[in-house]
């Protein structure tokens, strides 16, 4: 009987600038946050975003959004126009495994109108002049877009190569916190949940310290624990992570 070809696999590896960095220890958000972000500098980059592609449900993009160096303000203004499942973005990532170049239009729709209008102003505002996006894919073989974005292109095809590939491993290290998400519901106190559910909601501290009769510094602290145990660094990623994991 014929013996299964032998399966070779490769070492760990990591680039240059990511010297010091060992990814199979990688545990959390935070730390593949961080590794994003070096990644991101290192290529000419300002801002970074993983989020999975809508499936049909319409959903908000802050629940599509799994991490990204964006700040608030931006993830608010982009989720209030409710464009995501038809942005250039998602409609351009479906078609294509290669890496494609957009420009400040490329989280908006393909039909003009104020929708799009808006969208373009928006990016042009944070400026996201140019975007670097391909499709990923988790093992289970869900479908996941991948955007950095800055002033400038890629430098050439070395460039965008080395960036690819880092882009996979550092993806594959996101994957693996992914299998880690069930123990936190467990370790979420009933508070914290409740604050994360009204500021998903819109509600400012302010409004949710009234809402549940404490004082906003309470809030503010209970966004902190909650943020800690989600492995997120802001209170826009904790809510990404709650709605991610369906406990709001």
């Amino acid at each position: 009987m014929r013996q299964p070809d032998e399966v070779t696999t490769f070492p760990q590896w990591s680039p240059a600038f990511l010297a010091g960095a060992q990814l199979e220890d990688v545990r959390t958000e935070y730390e593949v946050l961080q590794l994003l972000r070096r990644c991101a500098s290192h290529f000419g980059f300002s801002h970074f975003l993983v989020a999975r592609l809508p499936d049909g449900d319409r959903r908000r993009f802050s629940e599509r959004l799994v991490i990204s160096s964006w700040p608030a303000e931006l993830v608010h203004g982009y989720d209030g126009l409710g464009i995501y499942h038809t942005s250039r973005l998602v409609a351009e990532v479906a078609q294509t495994k290669r890496p494609f170049l957009g420009d400040h239009s490329l989280m908006a729709p393909k039909e003009p109108g104020p929708a799009a209008d808006a969208a373009a102003a928006l990016a042009g505002r944070h400026e996201l002049a140019v975007s670097l996006a391909f499709l990923l894919h988790a093992t289970a073989g869900e479908p996941f877009a991948m955007v950095f974005s800055g002033k400038k292109a890629p430098r050439g095809q070395d460039d965008l190569a080395q960036l690819y590939f880092t882009a996979v491993q550092l993806f594959a290290c996101l994957e693996q916190t992914f299998v880690r998400h069930p123990a936190v519901k467990d370790k979420l106190s009933g508070r914290e949940i409740e604050c994360l559910r009204w500021a998903a909601a819109g509600k400012s501290s302010d409004e949710i310290a009234i809402i549940l009769g404490i004082s906003a510094y309470t809030v503010s602290s209970y966004f902190k624990s909650a943020a800690k145990k989600l492995g997120a660094v802001n209170r826009m990623q904790a809510i990404a992570s709650a709605m991610r994991m369906k406990l709001i």
